[in-house]
């Protein structure tokens, strides 16, 4: 799907170099959408929407609800219907229903998969990754029906692309030892690589096509349901029901996130961080994107108001430790941290200070918005995380100021914090309700869960091998992949290559700790899973498309916040 580009604002390829300690530079591309989202800030939690529509969409919502109820005549057709809706992004509305029939479907699991669909590989492989979604340990063993006697997929399922389509989504809800899906995933690329293109649909090629880039399990969510959007559409059988509440629903949603994206450039306008901080990065609009991708309904509105003016505040911080301050004057600026009192800037640079009083600021916000609702307790659990991020970042601060090249076994427990993935999942919880008590903060902090170190492992290691050469030209610490190449004396194609291996299993490890009992409540996991899911959009590729915002983020903020869903059966063209 092609963009209109013409209300969006160019991607000026001018750059930003600011003076820095010796050694160090900070040459980043300039923000490409300054204050284009100002237009959308209001005062009102009222959208643009009228009734009409809003009458609309509960009408259709009602029609879907009758489905997802109702009775059909085989389980596969229950299984594509929750698929669809999954897939074009307003499954949100209908959590109940969902858990509901999967739950009857995982009931009836065995008597459904030995009956009339046993040979249906479409079916098999979306019941299976449906199940394990959800948490339900399915045995990967359902999909040995489809091998021969030597033990190799049949030859004879290489023709059915729709269902070898479906065994590749399949696969990336592996669990660790799960051969059979390696085996599966290994056969489905090879020949969905090579098909046929006369023989098969163009939408469904194109389907393929993206589905080998961007599987379901590792994409943004609101993103992905964009673009199945349009894929849906060139469906020839599509439910005009699901269909225009998949698009109503998606430009209601996006009116308000422009909306909130319009109030925070408010507040980021105010920080003005081309004049106070002209050594950062300035990216609220991609910030915002990314954690849209933790969560993206209307009820998480404060929760992502928070988290994005984290973000801002950690991107400042993490250049101010990169690329602006001496090691003395990130000691200091550290124990002022420590500390929590506005008085402990006095003798910081002036940059610092007001980075300081900016920080102080926010988290005096928080604690009068979690006072209003009564969990004040849960300051206690930001500030000592940020203390926690900040000691990893005046590590690295020495590793590089001392030339330092760690092992990995040095390297990883002070990266995997200084990445920021624990420090956003505590702020992410900060604004939801009551599903988030002590006991879950405690579980974030002190049990180093499984599920939280998979996505600390993915977002380091991917940010490593996008944007490691960029980091040393400009003088950065060294990266996993320097690390790596220096320790086990191996070429930077080797080290990648058993990184990527790693991240590999990162995902394998949140399958696993998706299984049911879960350790907290699966809402709360699935903020887990979705941050691991932006984080792969924004390194996909080996490249990191934060510091390049000009290439795919630019897309993704297009797609989500800026074009809308057509209504009349058409998608814009460029």
């Amino acid at each position: 799907m092609s963009l209109k580009i013409s209300r969006v604002p160019s991607s000026s390829p001018a750059e930003k170099t600011s003076q820095v300690p010796e050694g160090r530079s900070a040459i980043f591309h300039l923000t490409i959408w300054a204050d284009y989202f100002l237009k959308y800030a209001s005062d009102s939690n009222l959208t643009s929407s009228d009734g009409v529509v809003e009458e609309h969409i509960e009408r259709l919502k009602g029609e879907v609800k009758k489905m997802l109820t109702g009775a059909m005549d085989k389980p596969s057709q229950k299984l594509n219907l929750i698929d669809e809706i999954q897939r074009l992004g307003f499954a949100y509305h209908f959590e109940h229903e969902i858990d509901e029939q999967l739950e009857q479907i995982h009931r009836s699991y065995f008597e459904f998969h030995y009956g009339d669909n046993d040979d249906n590989l479409h079916t098999v492989a979306v019941l299976f990754r449906l199940l394990r979604q959800q948490g339900y340990n399915v045995s990967c063993e359902i999909f040995n029906r489809f091998k021969d006697s030597e033990g190799n997929f049949n030859k004879s399922i290489i023709a059915d692309v729709q269902g070898m389509l479906s065994l590749f989504e399949a696969c990336h809800l592996s669990y660790h030892g799960d051969d059979i899906l390696n085996d599966a995933l290994a056969f489905t690329i090879s020949h969905l690589e090579s098909i046929e293109k006369k023989k098969v649909s163009p939408n469904l090629v194109k389907q393929v096509s993206h589905a080998l880039h961007q599987p379901i399990q590792k994409g943004l969510p609101r993103l992905e349901a964009r673009r199945y959007i349009q894929f849906y559409q060139e469906e020839p059988l599509h439910n005009e029901v699901l269909l225009s509440l998949a698009k109503l629903d998606f430009n209601s949603l996006q009116e308000q996130h422009q909306k909130e994206l319009g109030n925070l450039t408010r507040w980021w306008k105010d920080i003005n961080i081309e004049r106070e901080f002209p050594f950062a990065r300035d990216r609220l609009g991609e910030l915002y994107v990314w954690m849209l991708g933790i969560y993206f309904e209307p009820k998480y509105e404060i929760a992502r108001g928070i988290v994005t003016k984290m973000m801002v505040i950690l991107s400042i911080l993490d250049d101010i430790y990169d690329v602006y301050g001496t090691l003395e004057e990130l000691e200091l600026f550290t124990e002022a941290i420590e500390r929590w009192d506005v008085d402990a800037k006095e003798g910081l640079p002036k940059c610092m200070q007001v980075f300081y009083k900016t920080l102080l600021d926010f988290y005096d916000e928080i604690s009068n918005e979690l006072a209003r609702k009564g969990r004040s307790y849960r300051l206690f659990y930001a500030k000592e995380v940020m203390k926690i991020q900040v000691r990893a970042y005046l590590a690295e601060a020495k590793w590089f100021h001392h030339s330092h090249v760690p092992t990995m076994e040095e390297y990883m427990p002070i990266a995997l914090i200084s990445i920021g993935t624990q420090l956003t999942f505590v702020t992410a919880f900060l604004g939801m309700g009551d599903i988030v008590t002590k006991d879950a903060f405690d579980w974030l902090l002190s049990s180093d869960p499984r599920i939280v170190k998979a996505s600390q492992v993915i977002g380091r290691l991917m940010n490593d091998i996008a944007g490691h050469k960029f980091e040393q030209e400009r003088g950065h610490v060294a990266s996993s992949v320097e690390c790596f190449m220096k320790q086990y004396s191996v070429t930077e194609e080797e080290a990648k290559k058993e990184l990527c291996k790693q991240v590999a299993n990162a995902w394998k490890d949140i399958n696993e700790e998706l299984r049911r009992p879960t350790a907290v409540p699966m809402v709360l996991l699935m903020r887990i899973i979705n941050l691991a899911r932006a984080t792969h959009a924004v390194y996909e590729d080996e490249t990191d498309h934060y510091v390049n915002a000009g290439t795919n983020f630019k897309e993704f903020v297009t797609l989500l916040l800026v074009n809308p869903c057509q209504c009349d059966g058409s998608e814009e063209q460029g």
